[in-house]
């Protein structure tokens, strides 16, 4: 059997793991040490699994992933992510559909915070859902609207699929986060313009709000005014040079700490919960990068990033009718995996054959997030459906699943445009970097 046919078994393999539910991390390794052990032998497995390891968990810009979880998590603890939807509230809920429009700009905002689509749909879904449910709303309009705002989390900075993006390519992480920044902004407006659009055709599927007299509203937004204070100084930090997205995550998380210890909004259960939550989830990405620096050197071996260019040349299409083949090949696997599981699979696969046509890798790290993140709202995985699902309580998922339909068009016309036009990813990060 020559390299490359054991490396097609081992990818098989790999898949049949995640469809047999093993967690995707445990798959890479379980594939990557046992492909190296056969074409290598057992003595050069051994010490690829053990240099890897300590070489991902030594790894200083993977700090940025703990430090920004720990930051959303306590902004969620203290109530902060509260004040973000009462402030968005206050200001846009009066209009018709306004209490969707005001979660998926509290989701954009808390995004902003927490890095992770799913913290972002729950800590949101948590305070918006009974507001919309109190109010009339539709329950495809209210759960669709918390299940795709809560995707911006992985596409706006601190976007821990960047962060994975960038250890896996050897990209910045800093630049990566500034091209999330118009995308992010971008994809927010369009999901507004889909709820005016639905509650255009169906008026009572999102009736207006009450309307708040200006002061009370200048008042929700002074609540929130350090939470988004915390987020200019972080975000703003990195664009200006400051420092760097290590020292950014630092320093976020010590603002809100400090907040959050300043205004007594968070107890001492709270702070254990959410540092018990963040050591959870850091312990679960660390894995994915061990488990993906361990598959990489075997797919390496085989030579499959090669074969894949060279089978994609001989199709004929071009570089973009090869970038809508591999685009396509996303929306497949997003029916079987999650974000994060198709992200470390696919990208030493892609990243070779993408750069090879010449495309800016920047611009494709932008491009494949916005692709997963629709994964996130599609049929059957759809991550974030079950979890609004679990926040909403008694709406079907057939229901959501149709109410996030216009927020899906949403996404892939802001996926068209950031084909059409790329500057929009890379307006920011070129203008920082020169």
């Amino acid at each position: 059997m020559t390299d490359l046919m054991i490396g097609i078994c081992g990818i098989a393999g790999l898949f049949a793991l995640m469809i047999l539910r093993t967690p995707v991390a445990f798959a890479m390794l379980l594939t990557g040490f046992f492909g190296i052990w056969m074409l290598d032998g057992l003595r050069r497995a051994a010490a690829i699994m053990f240099t890897e390891t300590y070489s991902s968990v030594s790894n200083y810009n993977l700090i940025v992933v703990p430090m920004f979880v720990l930051l959303g998590n306590i902004a969620s603890e203290a109530g902060f992510s509260r004040a973000l939807y009462d402030a968005a509230h206050a200001w846009v809920g009066r209009f018709r559909g306004g209490l969707a429009s005001a979660s998926v700009i509290g989701c954009a905002a808390f995004s902003a915070v927490s890095g992770s689509s799913v913290a972002t749909a729950v800590t949101i879904g948590r305070v918006a859902l009974p507001e919309m449910k109190r109010f009339g709303y539709a329950p495809g309009l209210s759960t669709g609207s918390i299940a795709a705002g809560g995707t911006l989390g992985f596409l706006i900075p601190p976007s821990t699929g960047f962060v994975i993006y960038a250890i896996l390519t050897e990209e910045s992480i800093g630049r990566l986060f500034m091209a999330g920044i118009l995308p992010g902004l971008l994809m927010s407006g369009l999901f507004i313009l889909a709820i005016w659009l639905v509650t255009l055709r169906n008026p009572q599927a999102g009736p207006p709000g009450e309307a708040i007299p200006l002061v009370d509203r200048f008042r929700a937004f002074g609540r929130a005014a350090p939470l988004l204070g915390v987020i200019l100084v972080s975000i703003g930090g990195i664009y200006l040079g400051v420092f760097t997205p290590v020292e950014a995550s630092g320093i976020g998380a010590g603002l809100v700490i400090l907040l959050a210890v300043i205004s007594r909004s968070i107890s001492r259960q709270g702070f254990a919960k959410a540092v018990q939550d963040t050591v959870r989830t850091s312990a679960m990405l660390y894995m994915i990068v061990i488990g993906a620096n361990v598959l990489n050197p075997f797919l390496a071996i085989t030579d499959i990033p090669l074969a894949l260019g060279e089978m994609l040349t001989t199709f004929g299409l071009g570089p973009y009718g090869t970038l809508v083949l591999i685009l396509l090949s996303y929306v497949v696997l997003g029916m079987f995996l999650d974000g994060l599981a198709m992200l470390v699979v696919t990208i030493p696969i892609y990243f070779p054959v993408i750069t090879g046509l010449g495309f800016d890798p920047i611009w494709f790290g932008v491009v494949a997030v916005i692709v997963i993140e629709m994964g996130m709202i599609t049929p059957p995985v759809g991550l974030n459906v079950f979890v609004v699902r679990g926040v909403a309580g008694n709406v079907g998922l057939s229901t959501i699943f149709a109410g996030v339909f216009p927020f899906l068009l949403a996404m892939i016309a802001t996926l068209l445009l950031v084909i059409l036009f790329p500057g929009i990813a890379l307006v920011i990060p070129n203008s920082m970097f020169g």
